[in-house]
């Protein structure tokens, strides 16, 4: 059902329509995931157009999504989002399940399906609920492909629902000044190589600047302005790190009409050139990705 493309050093994947019983969502254990090529001694970089969902329920492990290392225990859950970069370091120990899902089996309104949600976070609240809701969703989903019925598609999308709400009940709480910067958080994923002015998001999206501003300053302590221009950014060393392309092929894929502009704008929010940050990058020894805070959202 998931298919592997290969794109330079990310390896590309696509949730392919399958059988139309699966309802856009499949169901695998870690044990599964480590006879796959994501789970290997030797981990490739991922880009996955669907979500993957992992609940933790044993061992130890670490994933790295984004540059961001995550350390795997039990009660940990991992929400990739579709296009995040990340890769599987250490699961030989880690047992639990993942659940992969279609952007639009997402029901409508479901908490945390943002672009922009936390990536991992332990389980303070209620876990038992998430591993009977995660347990009970794989149940289904082993019966279904065993033996299709009428209503399969419905029954696993309202678990995956389930599954969603009781997860999110664990994680970080939403930020502040949600409907503002939710819209906002949207447009830039989906624009931000096209413009990097505030003013030309609270035009599409109908919010004065202002309002946009302090919106993403209670979201995220940063300003309006600062969240756009780290998500370009993010793109930029992406790209950098994992494609090989040229740094004037990234300036032009990142919204920059000129090498230098891109250059300039890089080194002054990354803190070292493109060119230096795509070796430091591609060499092993120094290229220890950030660790990421346990219980705390990572926002692009």
């Amino acid at each position: 059902m998931v298919k592997n493309g290969q794109h330079a050093s990310i390896r590309t994947l696509r949730y392919e329509a399958g059988d139309a019983a699966d309802g856009g969502v499949e169901v695998i254990t870690f044990s599964q995931l480590r006879a796959m090529p994501a789970g290997s001694e030797l981990p490739p970089l991922q880009r996955a157009d669907f979500h993957v969902l992992a609940i933790v329920g044993e061992g130890r492990g670490a994933a790295t999504v984004d540059f961001v290392h995550h350390h795997l225990e039990p009660g940990t859950i991992v929400w990739i989002r579709p296009g995040r970069v990340h890769r599987w370091d250490d699961i030989a120990d880690v047992g639990g399940t993942l659940v992969l899902f279609r952007p639009e089996s997402v029901p409508h309104g479901s908490p945390g399906a943002e672009p922009f949600g936390p990536v991992a976070w332990r389980q303070p609240g209620r876990p038992a609920l998430v591993r009977l809701a995660a347990d009970h969703l794989r149940r289904e989903y082993d019966a279904s492909r065993a033996r299709p019925m009428p209503g399969g598609t419905k029954i696993l999308r309202a678990l995956l629902e389930v599954l969603l709400l009781r997860a999110a009940e664990c994680a970080p709480p939403p930020p502040a000044g949600r409907e503002a910067f939710t819209a906002y958080a949207t447009a830039v994923e989906a624009h931000f190589a096209t413009s990097r002015e505030v003013a030309w998001y609270a035009r599409r999206l109908g919010y004065s600047p202002r309002t946009l501003s302090r919106a993403t300053q209670e979201a995220t302590g940063r300003s309006a302005k600062r969240f756009l221009d780290e998500r370009v950014v993010l793109e930029a060393k992406r790209l950098l790190a994992h494609t090989g392309i040229t740094v004037a092929e990234c300036a032009r894929r990142t919204g920059f009409d000129d090498t230098a502009n891109f250059s300039k704008f890089f080194r002054a929010r990354a803190g070292l050139a493109p060119c230096a940050f795509a070796t430091r990058a591609r060499t092993p020894a120094t290229n220890a990705p950030p660790t990421a805070e346990r219980n705390g959202a990572d926002f692009l």
